[in-house]
C-alpha cells in the first residue's frame, strides 16, 4: 500500500469517526429531547385520565438506556370532593427505557426504582384526595343501576380489584417508601424499607401501624396483573405473630397468625355480580374475644378454598368451597342477602324490627355445612385449642360426621330452620381428655359456683354423702313436675330438643334479647358438673359436644343423669340438692313431698335466688305462681304422670314449715289480701304446652331419638 493510499484511508477513517461522533452527539441530544417529550406525554396522559397535576423534576440519562428523575409529585386538582394536597411525592425515580420505543414516540419504561417516597391519603367527611383513582372514568359507558335495591358489593369489589391490579408495575423496587392514611375513624402508617417486584415476583418487608396495632411483616409471592391472579404469603418477622387491625377496635377481638397464604385465581364480573375464586390458609391462627372464649382459640393449620359471589346487597360462599380445620375437612355453603328497602317487613311483634334501615331488616341468611367422614382421633385432634378444654387429649375409635343446616328470613322469623347433627360410625371413646366423663357413674366431688365464678360449696355426690338421695327415694311428684317444666322429653331425646331450641331462638330474635333458653336437663347437668359459669360461645359449644358424647355412647343412664341433676342443682341461697331443698322449705324428706310442694320446687329452678317472690308477705302464693301450678299439673295429668283427680283437687298453696318460712312470711297483721291470678309472667310457658302435649312419649320433632331407658313412674 502506497503512502498516498494510506493517507486517503486515514482521512476517510477520520471523517467516519467525526461523522459517527457527530451522529452520536445528535443522538444524545435527540435522546434527551425525546425523553422530555415522553415525560410530557406521560404527564398529559395521566392528567387526562385523572383530575390531578403530575410534576417531574430534572430528568437525565445515567447510561445507555437508564433514566433518573430527581423528584416527582402527584397533586389532586381541588374540587368539591377532592383536597388540593399532595397525594404522592418521591425524591428519586430510576427506570430503564426502550430506545426503540422512545424514538417511536411510544416510550416503554421498566425496572422502576423509587427512593424516599411518600404516599399520603386523607379523608374527611367533606373531602378526600384519593377516591378519584377508583371512580368511573370520564367517557366510560354508564350502566344504569337501580339504587333502591341497595349497595352493589360486586360492583364495588370489582372496582377495587381493578384499581389494585391495574396499577401494579411489571418491575419495580421501592426503598424507604412511606404510606399514610388519615381519617376521622382510622389512622394507618405503612413503612416499606424495601419492596421489589420483578417479573411478577414480590419480595419485601413492611412495618405497619394501623389503628395503634403494630406489625413487622415479610411478604413474598407472585402476581399476574393482567389475569387478576395472585399468590402471596404474609408472615411475621423475628418470630412475631401478625395481629389484624380494626377488629380489636371494632369488636374487641384480637386475631393473629404466624403465616397467611392467599391465592386469587382470577375474577369474573357480569350482570353486576362478581365471582372470585381462590384459597386462603393460616398457620397458628388465633382468636381472642371475651364473649367467644376466656382464652385464645387456636387453629394450628387452617385453610379455605373459596368460590365467592358478591352482588346487590348479597354475598355467598358457593358450593365447591372447602374448609380445612387441622385434620378435618368441611364443605360450607353460605349466603346472606338484604331485600330491597320496600320489601323489608317490620314490626315489633313480627320480628322485633321497627325500622327498614335496621341491620336485620330484610335479612336472609342460609348456612349449610357438611364434614367429610373423619376418624375419631383426627376429629378430636382437629378441635380448636382453647375451645374444648374438657375434651383436650380425648381419643376414640370409629368415625364421626357433622352436618349443619340453618336458614333465617327476617321477613318470616317463624320459618326459622335449624338442624345440627353429629353422627358416629362404630364410634367409642378409648381415652378421656382433661375430664373423666365417666365420673358421673361414681362418687365425685362437686363444687358449686356463683355467677361471678366464686366457689360457694363443695360436697360429694354419691352414697358416701349422707345427704345424697337415690333416684327411687325422691317423690315421683317432684320428678314428674321437673321433667314436665324443664325437659318434657328427657327420657326420649339424645340430649337435644331442636324444636325447643328453634322456638327459643325465634322468641329471642323477636325480643332482641336472650328471653328464653333451650337447654335440656342433659345440657344443664353437663354445664354444672363439667364446665365453668362463664357465658361464652365456646362454653356452649363444648357443652353440646359433651352432651352428645354422654348420650350417644351410653356412658351414663338417663336415670343416673336425672339423679345427679336433682342432687346438685341450686334451690335457693346456698341450698344445693333435693334433700337440702325439702328440709329448707318444708322440713320433709324428698320422698314425702306432695304435689303442691313439688310444683313449687320445680317453679324456682330457673331462678332459685328469687324463691321468695312466689309468695306474698303472708306466705300465700301469688297469682303467677298459681297459674304455673295449674299449667304444669294439667300437663302432668294429660301425660298420665298424675291421676286426673290430683289435678282436680290441686291445692294452690303450700305450708312453709322449714327454715325458709322466716325469710318469706314477714307480715305481722292478720288482714290478708288474695292477689288474683296473673298469667303474664308465665306466658312463655306455652312452649311447655307445645312440647309436653299430644301423645305421651312422642319424640321431639327434629331431635335425635332413642327408646326411653326409664321415666318417672305414674303417681297412683
Amino acid at each position: 500500500m502506497t503512502p498516498a493510499t494510506k493517507k486517503k484511508i486515514g482521512i476517510g477513517l477520520g471523517i467516519l469517526v467525526v461523522l459517527l461522533a457527530g451522529a452520536f452527539g445528535v443522538f444524545l441530544l435527540k435522546r434527551q429531547q425525546l425523553l422530555q417529550y415522553a415525560m410530557q406525554q406521560v404527564k398529559s396522559k395521566v392528567e387526562r385520565k385523572y383530575p390531578l397535576t403530575l410534576a417531574f423534576g430534572p430528568a437525565r440519562f445515567t447510561d445507555w438506556n437508564s433514566v433518573q428523575i430527581d423528584g416527582v409529585s402527584l397533586v389532586p386538582v381541588a374540587g368539591p370532593a377532592v383536597a388540593a394536597d399532595t397525594l404522592l411525592q418521591a425524591r428519586l425515580i430510576k427506570a430503564s427505557v426502550s430506545l426503540r420505543s422512545l424514538f417511536a414516540l411510544r416510550p416503554v419504561f421498566s425496572n422502576l426504582e423509587i427512593d424516599d417516597a411518600r404516599l399520603t391519603a386523607r379523608r374527611t367527611a367533606a373531602q378526600d384526595n384519593f377516591s378519584f383513582l377508583y371512580k368511573k372514568k370520564k367517557g366510560e359507558p354508564v350502566v344504569k343501576r337501580d339504587t333502591t335495591k341497595g349497595a352493589n358489593y360486586g360492583l364495588l369489589a370489582n372496582q377495587l380489584l381493578e384499581a389494585a391490579f391495574d396499577n401494579v408495575p411489571g418491575q419495580a423496587s421501592f426503598r424507604r417508601f412511606l404510606v399514610t392514611y388519615r381519617s376521622p375513624k382510622h389512622n394507618a402508617t405503612i413503612e416499606m424499607p424495601q419492596l421489589a417486584i420483578e417479573d411478577g415476583d414480590i419480595n419485601g418487608q413492611l412495618l405497619t401501624n394501623i389503628d395503634s396495632v403494630a406489625n413487622q411483616l415479610g411478604v413474598q409471592g407472585h402476581i399476574e396483573p393482567g389475569d387478576y391472579e395472585l399468590n402471596a404469603s404474609l408472615f411475621g418477622l423475628n418470630q412475631q405473630a401478625v395481629t389484624l387491625p380494626y377488629l380489636q377496635r371494632r369488636f374487641n377481638a384480637r386475631v393473629q397468625f404466624d403465616t397467611l397464604q392467599l391465592s386469587l385465581d382470577g375474577k369474573e364480573y357480569g350482570s353486576e355480580e362478581l365471582t372470585v375464586r381462590g384459597t386462603a390458609s393460616a398457620v397458628n391462627f388465633k382468636v381472642y374475644q371475651p364473649k367467644i372464649a376466656t382464652r385464645d382459640i387456636v387453629v394450628r393449620h387452617g385453610g379455605l378454598n373459596f368460590i365467592t359471589t358478591l352482588g346487590q346487597e348479597s354475598f355467598a360462599l358457593e358450593k365447591g368451597s372447602k374448609i380445612r380445620l387441622n385434620r378435618m375437612e368441611l364443605y360450607p355453603e353460605f349466603s346472606v342477602r338484604k331485600l330491597p328497602y320496600k320489601q323489608r317487613v317490620i314490626g315489633k311483634k313480627v320480628n322485633g324490627v321497627t325500622s327498614r334501615n335496621d341491620l336485620l331488616a330484610g335479612l336472609q341468611v342460609a348456612i349449610d355445612v357438611n364434614s367429610a367422614e373423619t376418624k375419631a382421633n383426627d376429629f378430636f385432634a382437629s378441635l380448636p385449642e382453647g375451645m374444648f378444654e374438657t375434651l383436650e387429649g380425648m381419643q376414640g375409635e370409629g368415625t364421626l360426621t357433622y352436618s349443619l343446616h340453618t336458614a333465617l328470613d327476617m321477613n318470616q322469623v317463624d320459618s326459622l330452620e335449624f338442624n345440627s347433627s353429629l353422627k358416629g360410625k362404630n364410634f367409642r371413646i378409648t381415652k378421656f381428655g382433661a375430664e373423666n366423663l365417666n365420673k358421673l357413674n361414681e362418687d365425685f366431688a362437686y363444687t358449686a359456683y356463683n355467677d361471678k365464678g366464686d366457689s360457694i360449696k363443695t360436697f360429694l355426690v354419691g352414697p358416701s354423702n349422707p345427704d345424697f338421695v337415690p333416684y327411687n327415694q325422691i317423690s315421683n311428684y317432684l320428678k314428674g313436675a321437673i321433667q314436665t317444666a324443664e325437659d318434657p322429653r328427657f327420657f326420649l331425646h339424645k340430649g337435644f330438643m331442636e324444636k325447643a331450641f328453634v322456638k327459643s331462638a325465634i322468641q329471642n330474635i323477636k325480643e332482641r334479647r336472650f328471653a328464653r333458653g333451650g337447654s335440656t336437663i342433659s345440657m344443664q347437668l353437663v354445664k354444672n358438673v363439667f364446665l365453668t359459669r362463664q357465658k361464652t360461645v365456646a362454653r356452649k359449644v363444648e357443652e353440646m359436644l359433651i352432651v352428645w358424647l354422654l348420650e350417644n355412647t351410653r356412658l351414663v343412664s338417663k336415670e343416673r343423669m336425672f339423679e345427679v341433676y336433682l342432687n346438685i342443682i341450686e334451690w335457693g341461697p346456698k341450698i344445693y340438692g333435693v334433700k337440702d331443698a325439702a328440709r329448707f322449705y318444708f322440713a320433709k324428706q324428698p320422698a314425702n313431698l306432695n304435689l303442691s310442694e313439688s310444683l313449687y320446687l320445680a317453679s324456682i329452678i330457673p331462678k332459685p335466688k328469687f324463691y321468695r317472690y312466689s309468695f306474698d308477705s303472708y306466705g300465700n302464693l301469688r297469682g303467677s305462681a298459681r297459674y304455673f301450678y295449674r299449667l304444669i299439673a294439667g300437663l302432668m295429668a294429660r301425660k298420665g304422670l298424675i291421676p286426673q283427680e290430683n289435678y282436680d283437687n290441686l291445692s294452690l298453696g303450700v305450708a312453709l314449715n322449714g327454715p325458709a318460712r322466716k325469710y318469706i312470711v314477714t307480715a305481722v297483721d292478720t288482714v290478708r289480701t288474695v292477689v288474683p291470678a296473673d298469667t303474664a309472667q308465665f306466658e312463655p310457658l306455652d312452649l311447655i304446652d307445645l312440647l309436653g302435649g299430644g301423645t305421651p312419649r312422642t319424640p321431639d320433632e327434629g331431635a335425635n331419638t332413642a327408646p326411653p331407658t326409664t321415666a318417672p313412674p305414674r303417681v297412683p
